[in-house]
Protein backbone atom coordinates (compact mmCIF):
# COMPACT_ATOMS: atom_id res chain seq x y z
CA UNK A 1 0.00 0.00 0.00
CA UNK A 2 1.34 3.81 -0.72
CA UNK A 3 0.71 6.90 0.92
CA UNK A 4 -1.29 7.77 -2.72
CA UNK A 5 -3.45 5.09 -2.67
CA UNK A 6 -7.10 6.16 -2.12
CA UNK A 7 -8.51 4.56 0.85
CA UNK A 8 -11.25 4.87 3.17
CA UNK A 9 -9.30 5.60 6.39
CA UNK A 10 -11.99 4.93 8.68
CA UNK A 11 -12.45 1.66 7.55
CA UNK A 12 -8.77 1.27 7.81
CA UNK A 13 -8.45 2.37 11.39
CA UNK A 14 -11.65 -0.43 12.11
CA UNK A 15 -10.02 -3.16 10.50
CA UNK A 16 -6.73 -2.24 12.83
CA UNK A 17 -8.23 -1.51 15.67
CA UNK A 18 -10.17 -4.95 15.64
CA UNK A 19 -7.20 -7.04 14.62
CA UNK A 20 -5.61 -4.99 17.66
CA UNK A 21 -8.37 -5.71 20.17
CA UNK A 22 -7.57 -9.59 19.24
CA UNK A 23 -3.80 -9.50 19.76
CA UNK A 24 -4.61 -7.81 22.82
CA UNK A 25 -6.61 -10.70 24.60
CA UNK A 26 -2.96 -12.60 23.77
CA UNK A 27 -0.88 -10.35 24.66
CA UNK A 28 -2.60 -10.01 27.93
CA UNK A 29 -2.27 -13.10 29.06
CA UNK A 30 1.80 -13.67 27.34
CA UNK A 31 4.51 -14.94 29.97
CA UNK A 32 6.96 -11.91 30.31
CA UNK A 33 9.81 -14.07 29.65
CA UNK A 34 8.40 -14.44 25.65
CA UNK A 35 7.50 -10.35 25.85
CA UNK A 36 10.64 -10.03 26.32
CA UNK A 37 11.99 -12.40 23.94
CA UNK A 38 10.01 -10.18 20.98
CA UNK A 39 11.48 -7.31 22.48
CA UNK A 40 15.37 -8.50 22.41
CA UNK A 41 14.26 -9.88 18.87
CA UNK A 42 13.53 -6.65 17.82
CA UNK A 43 16.63 -5.16 18.82
CA UNK A 44 18.69 -7.65 16.83
CA UNK A 45 16.97 -6.99 13.69
CA UNK A 46 17.43 -3.29 13.76
CA UNK A 47 20.76 -4.07 14.47
CA UNK A 48 21.15 -6.28 11.38
CA UNK A 49 18.88 -4.02 9.21
CA UNK A 50 20.70 -1.03 10.49
CA UNK A 51 22.32 0.01 7.03
CA UNK A 52 18.56 -0.63 5.70
CA UNK A 53 17.26 1.88 8.74
CA UNK A 54 19.68 4.42 8.14
CA UNK A 55 19.41 4.27 4.55
CA UNK A 56 15.21 5.06 4.84
CA UNK A 57 16.59 7.88 7.70
CA UNK A 58 18.68 9.58 4.82
CA UNK A 59 15.64 9.54 2.63
CA UNK A 60 13.78 11.32 5.33
CA UNK A 61 15.68 13.71 6.30
CA UNK A 62 16.46 14.78 2.34
CA UNK A 63 12.75 15.44 1.96
CA UNK A 64 12.29 17.01 5.49
CA UNK A 65 15.40 19.48 4.75
CA UNK A 66 13.89 20.31 1.73
CA UNK A 67 10.58 21.15 3.02
CA UNK A 68 11.97 23.27 5.71
CA UNK A 69 11.42 21.83 8.64
CA UNK A 70 13.09 23.54 11.54
CA UNK A 71 16.49 22.57 13.16
CA UNK A 72 14.88 21.21 16.46
CA UNK A 73 12.45 18.87 13.63
CA UNK A 74 15.54 17.70 11.94
CA UNK A 75 17.94 16.98 14.95
CA UNK A 76 14.30 14.97 16.55
CA UNK A 77 14.35 13.06 12.77
CA UNK A 78 18.08 12.01 12.21
CA UNK A 79 19.60 9.26 13.47
CA UNK A 80 22.60 7.84 13.25
CA UNK A 81 24.54 4.68 14.26
CA UNK A 82 25.17 5.41 18.05
CA UNK A 83 21.12 6.84 18.31
CA UNK A 84 20.00 3.62 16.26
CA UNK A 85 22.29 1.56 18.50
CA UNK A 86 20.46 3.75 21.50
CA UNK A 87 17.28 2.54 20.09
CA UNK A 88 18.36 -1.37 19.75
CA UNK A 89 19.03 -1.04 23.58
CA UNK A 90 16.66 1.10 24.25
CA UNK A 91 14.56 -1.87 23.75
CA UNK A 92 16.82 -4.39 25.30
CA UNK A 93 16.74 -2.40 28.35
CA UNK A 94 12.46 -2.47 28.49
CA UNK A 95 12.56 -6.34 27.93
CA UNK A 96 14.73 -6.33 31.63
CA UNK A 97 12.03 -3.80 33.54
CA UNK A 98 9.91 -5.87 35.79
CA UNK A 99 6.13 -6.70 34.26
CA UNK A 100 3.63 -4.86 36.13
CA UNK A 101 0.92 -7.01 35.00
CA UNK A 102 -0.95 -9.22 37.07
CA UNK A 103 1.20 -7.51 40.38
CA UNK A 104 -0.86 -7.25 43.39
CA UNK A 105 -0.96 -3.14 44.32
CA UNK A 106 -3.10 -4.01 47.40
CA UNK A 107 -4.59 -6.38 49.73
CA UNK A 108 -7.43 -6.45 52.45
CA UNK A 109 -9.91 -8.46 54.04
CA UNK A 110 -13.49 -7.20 54.86
CA UNK A 111 -15.05 -7.97 58.28
CA UNK A 112 -17.59 -10.39 56.35
CA UNK A 113 -14.51 -12.32 55.44
CA UNK A 114 -14.41 -11.17 51.92
CA UNK A 115 -10.92 -10.90 50.52
CA UNK A 116 -10.16 -7.88 48.30
CA UNK A 117 -7.13 -7.19 46.13
CA UNK A 118 -6.22 -4.63 43.06
CA UNK A 119 -4.45 -6.10 40.93
CA UNK A 120 -2.61 -4.50 37.66
CA UNK A 121 -3.89 -5.03 33.88
CA UNK A 122 -3.22 -3.88 30.75
CA UNK A 123 -5.15 -1.10 29.08
CA UNK A 124 -6.12 -3.07 25.85
CA UNK A 125 -5.19 -0.81 22.80
CA UNK A 126 -3.18 2.11 22.96
CA UNK A 127 -3.03 4.80 19.91
CA UNK A 128 0.04 6.44 19.50
CA UNK A 129 0.08 9.77 17.26
CA UNK A 130 3.57 11.24 16.98
CA UNK A 131 5.98 13.50 14.76
CA UNK A 132 9.31 13.31 13.23
CA UNK A 133 11.08 10.72 16.23
CA UNK A 134 11.45 7.53 14.65
CA UNK A 135 12.37 6.49 17.72
CA UNK A 136 9.07 6.89 19.36
CA UNK A 137 7.87 3.90 16.92
CA UNK A 138 10.19 1.59 18.86
CA UNK A 139 10.07 3.16 22.13
CA UNK A 140 6.09 3.08 21.98
CA UNK A 141 5.48 -0.08 20.63
CA UNK A 142 7.71 -1.52 23.19
CA UNK A 143 6.74 -0.12 26.30
CA UNK A 144 2.81 -1.12 25.00
CA UNK A 145 3.73 -4.09 24.53
CA UNK A 146 5.47 -5.10 27.17
CA UNK A 147 2.66 -3.69 29.37
CA UNK A 148 0.58 -6.36 27.51
CA UNK A 149 -1.13 -3.80 25.54
CA UNK A 150 -1.39 -4.03 21.60
CA UNK A 151 -0.52 -0.39 19.98
CA UNK A 152 -1.53 1.75 16.63
CA UNK A 153 1.09 4.25 16.10
CA UNK A 154 0.29 6.93 13.45
CA UNK A 155 4.00 8.80 12.69
CA UNK A 156 4.64 12.00 10.73
CA UNK A 157 5.08 11.89 7.00
CA UNK A 158 8.41 13.24 7.43
CA UNK A 159 9.20 10.06 8.94
CA UNK A 160 7.39 7.69 6.73
CA UNK A 161 10.51 5.54 5.44
CA UNK A 162 12.00 5.53 9.17
CA UNK A 163 9.04 4.46 10.87
CA UNK A 164 8.28 1.72 8.40
CA UNK A 165 12.11 0.21 8.53
CA UNK A 166 11.90 0.21 12.43
CA UNK A 167 8.22 -1.34 12.65
CA UNK A 168 9.62 -4.21 10.16
CA UNK A 169 11.89 -4.85 13.05
CA UNK A 170 9.28 -4.63 15.09
CA UNK A 171 7.21 -6.64 14.29
CA UNK A 172 10.42 -9.61 13.31
CA UNK A 173 10.76 -9.84 16.94
CA UNK A 174 7.03 -10.55 17.66
CA UNK A 175 6.93 -13.35 15.03
CA UNK A 176 10.38 -15.09 16.41
CA UNK A 177 8.62 -15.04 20.20
CA UNK A 178 5.48 -16.49 18.49
CA UNK A 179 3.07 -13.28 19.28
CA UNK A 180 0.95 -11.67 17.03
CA UNK A 181 2.27 -9.88 14.25
CA UNK A 182 -0.95 -7.45 15.02
CA UNK A 183 0.16 -6.37 18.24
CA UNK A 184 2.42 -3.70 16.72
CA UNK A 185 0.80 -2.06 13.81
CA UNK A 186 1.84 1.28 11.96
CA UNK A 187 -0.76 3.63 9.83
CA UNK A 188 0.56 3.09 6.49
CA UNK A 189 -0.87 5.84 4.97
CA UNK A 190 0.11 9.80 5.49
CA UNK A 191 -3.85 11.21 5.19
CA UNK A 192 -4.52 13.09 8.32
CA UNK A 193 -8.13 11.71 7.89
CA UNK A 194 -6.31 8.90 10.03
CA UNK A 195 -5.30 10.52 12.79
CA UNK A 196 -9.10 12.17 13.08
CA UNK A 197 -10.62 8.41 12.68
CA UNK A 198 -8.32 6.97 15.47
CA UNK A 199 -9.48 9.77 17.41
CA UNK A 200 -12.61 9.02 17.30
CA UNK A 201 -12.60 5.04 17.39
CA UNK A 202 -14.17 4.63 20.32
CA UNK A 203 -14.40 0.65 21.74
CA UNK A 204 -11.74 -0.43 19.36
CA UNK A 205 -8.92 2.35 21.27
CA UNK A 206 -8.74 2.69 24.62
CA UNK A 207 -6.42 5.33 25.23
CA UNK A 208 -4.60 7.89 22.83
CA UNK A 209 -1.03 9.41 23.45
CA UNK A 210 0.16 12.02 21.20
CA UNK A 211 3.64 13.39 21.22
CA UNK A 212 4.96 16.05 18.97
CA UNK A 213 4.25 19.90 18.52
CA UNK A 214 1.69 22.10 20.38
CA UNK A 215 -0.22 21.85 17.12
CA UNK A 216 -0.79 18.21 17.07
CA UNK A 217 -1.41 18.29 20.72
CA UNK A 218 -4.51 20.88 20.77
CA UNK A 219 -6.13 18.96 18.16
CA UNK A 220 -6.13 15.55 19.66
CA UNK A 221 -7.02 17.36 22.71
CA UNK A 222 -9.73 19.03 20.98
CA UNK A 223 -11.15 16.11 19.01
CA UNK A 224 -11.14 13.42 20.80
CA UNK A 225 -13.61 10.79 21.90
CA UNK A 226 -11.32 8.63 23.32
CA UNK A 227 -9.45 9.45 26.91
CA UNK A 228 -5.89 11.21 26.01
CA UNK A 229 -2.43 11.31 28.05
CA UNK A 230 -0.64 13.95 26.87
CA UNK A 231 1.31 17.67 27.62
CA UNK A 232 0.66 20.14 25.66
CA UNK A 233 3.74 22.59 26.37
CA UNK A 234 7.15 22.44 28.25
CA UNK A 235 7.29 25.37 29.51
CA UNK A 236 9.91 24.32 31.85
CA UNK A 237 11.77 26.99 34.71
CA UNK A 238 15.14 26.49 36.46
CA UNK A 239 15.03 29.04 39.60
CA UNK A 240 18.48 29.85 40.75
CA UNK A 241 17.96 31.14 44.69
CA UNK A 242 20.14 33.24 46.54
CA UNK A 243 22.08 30.22 47.97
CA UNK A 244 22.62 28.53 44.60
CA UNK A 245 26.12 27.59 44.22
CA UNK A 246 27.40 29.95 41.53
CA UNK A 247 29.26 27.22 39.44
CA UNK A 248 26.47 24.59 39.83
CA UNK A 249 23.86 27.68 38.57
CA UNK A 250 25.75 27.93 35.52
CA UNK A 251 26.10 24.16 34.59
CA UNK A 252 22.62 23.93 35.18
CA UNK A 253 21.17 26.40 33.55
CA UNK A 254 23.29 25.64 30.30
CA UNK A 255 22.65 22.19 30.22
CA UNK A 256 18.98 22.70 31.13
CA UNK A 257 18.29 25.00 28.30
CA UNK A 258 21.19 24.26 25.67
CA UNK A 259 21.92 20.49 26.07
CA UNK A 260 19.20 19.49 23.42
CA UNK A 261 17.03 22.55 22.56
CA UNK A 262 13.82 20.61 20.77
CA UNK A 263 13.41 18.44 23.87
CA UNK A 264 10.47 18.68 25.97
CA UNK A 265 12.09 18.85 28.72
CA UNK A 266 14.79 21.83 27.84
CA UNK A 267 14.05 24.69 29.91
CA UNK A 268 12.86 28.09 28.45
CA UNK A 269 12.94 29.94 31.67
CA UNK A 270 15.55 31.45 34.02
CA UNK A 271 14.52 32.93 37.06
CA UNK A 272 16.97 34.49 39.14
CA UNK A 273 16.52 35.42 42.97
CA UNK A 274 17.13 39.22 43.06
CA UNK A 275 19.24 38.40 46.33
CA UNK A 276 21.09 36.04 44.43
CA UNK A 277 25.15 37.81 44.79
CA UNK A 278 26.16 37.73 41.28
CA UNK A 279 23.90 37.02 38.46
CA UNK A 280 26.38 38.71 35.51
CA UNK A 281 28.53 35.20 35.06
CA UNK A 282 25.34 32.88 34.99
CA UNK A 283 24.05 35.39 31.96
CA UNK A 284 27.53 36.04 30.60
CA UNK A 285 27.59 31.99 30.53
CA UNK A 286 24.21 31.39 28.38
CA UNK A 287 24.93 34.43 25.99
CA UNK A 288 28.78 33.13 24.91
CA UNK A 289 27.46 29.62 24.93
CA UNK A 290 25.27 31.40 21.62
CA UNK A 291 21.68 31.55 23.97
CA UNK A 292 19.22 34.57 22.70
CA UNK A 293 18.30 36.04 26.13
CA UNK A 294 15.19 37.82 26.30
CA UNK A 295 14.94 39.37 29.44
CA UNK A 296 13.34 42.21 31.54
CA UNK A 297 14.82 45.92 32.36
CA UNK A 298 16.98 44.47 34.95
CA UNK A 299 17.73 41.40 33.44
CA UNK A 300 19.43 43.72 30.19
CA UNK A 301 21.17 46.12 32.91
CA UNK A 302 23.01 42.83 33.95
CA UNK A 303 23.55 41.53 30.43
CA UNK A 304 23.59 44.03 27.42
CA UNK A 305 23.26 41.53 25.41
CA UNK A 306 20.06 40.46 26.21
CA UNK A 307 16.81 41.30 23.97
CA UNK A 308 13.69 42.79 25.65
CA UNK A 309 10.85 40.27 26.65
CA UNK A 310 7.58 40.46 25.69
CA UNK A 311 4.35 39.43 27.64
CA UNK A 312 4.33 36.25 24.98
CA UNK A 313 7.83 35.15 25.88
CA UNK A 314 6.81 33.87 29.26
CA UNK A 315 4.35 31.97 27.60
CA UNK A 316 5.99 30.28 24.78
CA UNK A 317 8.15 27.28 24.34
CA UNK A 318 10.60 28.07 21.94
CA UNK A 319 12.29 24.31 21.95
CA UNK A 320 15.37 26.51 20.61
CA UNK A 321 18.39 28.20 21.88
CA UNK A 322 16.29 31.13 23.07
CA UNK A 323 15.83 31.70 26.92
CA UNK A 324 13.85 34.10 28.99
CA UNK A 325 15.22 35.47 31.76
CA UNK A 326 13.09 37.72 34.93
CA UNK A 327 14.14 38.56 38.12
CA UNK A 328 11.99 37.98 41.24
CA UNK A 329 11.51 38.15 44.59
CA UNK A 330 13.10 34.28 46.34
CA UNK A 331 11.18 31.69 46.40
CA UNK A 332 7.73 33.04 46.56
CA UNK A 333 8.23 35.33 43.24
CA UNK A 334 9.75 31.96 41.50
CA UNK A 335 6.81 29.90 42.85
CA UNK A 336 4.13 32.35 41.40
CA UNK A 337 6.06 33.10 38.40
CA UNK A 338 5.45 29.14 37.51
CA UNK A 339 2.30 29.02 39.11
CA UNK A 340 1.17 31.91 36.44
CA UNK A 341 3.57 30.74 33.30
CA UNK A 342 4.20 27.26 33.79
CA UNK A 343 2.40 24.48 31.85
CA UNK A 344 3.10 21.95 34.91
CA UNK A 345 5.73 20.00 33.13
CA UNK A 346 8.91 20.56 34.83
CA UNK A 347 10.69 23.15 37.27
CA UNK A 348 13.80 23.65 39.12
CA UNK A 349 15.31 25.19 41.71
CA UNK A 350 19.07 25.46 42.37
CA UNK A 351 19.90 26.12 46.14
CA UNK A 352 22.09 25.11 48.98
CA UNK A 353 19.16 26.29 51.43
CA UNK A 354 17.15 22.73 52.11
CA UNK A 355 14.28 24.52 53.99
CA UNK A 356 13.92 26.60 50.68
CA UNK A 357 14.24 23.60 48.15
CA UNK A 358 11.62 21.54 50.57
CA UNK A 359 9.40 24.18 49.96
CA UNK A 360 9.54 24.23 46.11
CA UNK A 361 9.63 20.93 45.72
CA UNK A 362 6.34 20.49 47.86
CA UNK A 363 4.57 23.83 46.52
CA UNK A 364 5.38 23.37 42.61
CA UNK A 365 2.31 21.62 41.32
CA UNK A 366 4.33 20.27 38.64
CA UNK A 367 4.46 16.57 37.04
CA UNK A 368 7.96 16.77 37.56
CA UNK A 369 9.94 19.03 40.02
CA UNK A 370 13.95 19.47 40.98
CA UNK A 371 16.49 20.49 43.27
CA UNK A 372 19.27 21.08 41.87
CA UNK A 373 19.36 19.16 38.68
CA UNK A 374 18.84 20.31 34.89
CA UNK A 375 15.25 19.88 33.39
CA UNK A 376 16.84 18.06 31.28
CA UNK A 377 16.53 14.24 33.16
CA UNK A 378 12.84 14.84 32.48
CA UNK A 379 12.81 11.22 30.76
CA UNK A 380 11.84 7.88 31.49
CA UNK A 381 14.71 6.49 30.75
CA UNK A 382 16.69 8.90 33.29
CA UNK A 383 13.94 7.74 35.84
CA UNK A 384 14.90 4.13 35.40
CA UNK A 385 11.86 3.31 33.60
CA UNK A 386 13.32 2.59 30.41
CA UNK A 387 11.85 4.48 27.54
CA UNK A 388 8.81 6.04 27.99
CA UNK A 389 5.74 7.22 25.81
CA UNK A 390 5.58 10.45 26.61
CA UNK A 391 5.15 12.87 29.84
CA UNK A 392 1.75 13.32 31.25
CA UNK A 393 1.04 16.85 33.01
CA UNK A 394 -2.55 15.90 33.51
CA UNK A 395 -4.16 15.19 37.13
CA UNK A 396 -5.54 11.45 36.10
CA UNK A 397 -4.47 8.06 35.79
CA UNK A 398 -0.39 8.55 35.16
CA UNK A 399 2.00 11.79 35.67
CA UNK A 400 5.21 12.44 34.83
CA UNK A 401 7.30 9.96 32.65
CA UNK A 402 4.80 7.31 31.64
CA UNK A 403 6.27 4.15 30.88
CA UNK A 404 5.14 0.32 31.88
CA UNK A 405 2.95 1.33 35.07
CA UNK A 406 1.62 4.11 33.52
CA UNK A 407 0.36 2.22 30.42
CA UNK A 408 -2.14 -0.61 32.92
CA UNK A 409 -4.88 -0.04 34.91
CA UNK A 410 -6.21 -2.38 37.52
CA UNK A 411 -9.06 -4.43 38.43
CA UNK A 412 -10.56 -5.51 41.94
CA UNK A 413 -10.81 -9.27 42.63
CA UNK A 414 -12.86 -10.73 45.26
CA UNK A 415 -12.95 -13.74 46.49
CA UNK A 416 -15.55 -15.07 49.32
CA UNK A 417 -16.72 -18.04 50.45
CA UNK A 418 -20.50 -17.96 50.18
CA UNK A 419 -21.07 -14.48 51.43
CA UNK A 420 -24.41 -13.00 50.29
CA UNK A 421 -25.63 -9.53 51.48
CA UNK A 422 -28.19 -8.51 53.58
Amino acid sequence: MTDASPIDTSALITDMGQRARAAARTLALAPTAIKAQALRGAAQAMRDNMPIILAANAEDMERATAAGLSPAMLDRLRLDPVRLEGVAAGLEAVAGLPDPVGETIDRRERPNGLELSRVRVPLGVIGIIYESRPNVTADAGALAMMAGNAVILRGGSEARSTNRAIHACLVKGLVSAGLPEDAIQLVPVADRSAVGAMLTATGLIDIIVPRGGKGLVARVQAEAKVPVLAHLDGINHVYVDRAADPAMAIAIALNAKLRRTGVCGAAETLLIDRAYPDPAPLLAALADAGCELRGTQDVRAIEPRALPASDEDWDTEYLDAILSVALVGGVEGAMAHIAAHGSHHTDAIVTGDAAAAEHFLNEVNSAIVMWNASTQFADGGEFGLGAEIGISTGRLHARGPVALEGLTTYKWLVRGTGQTRP
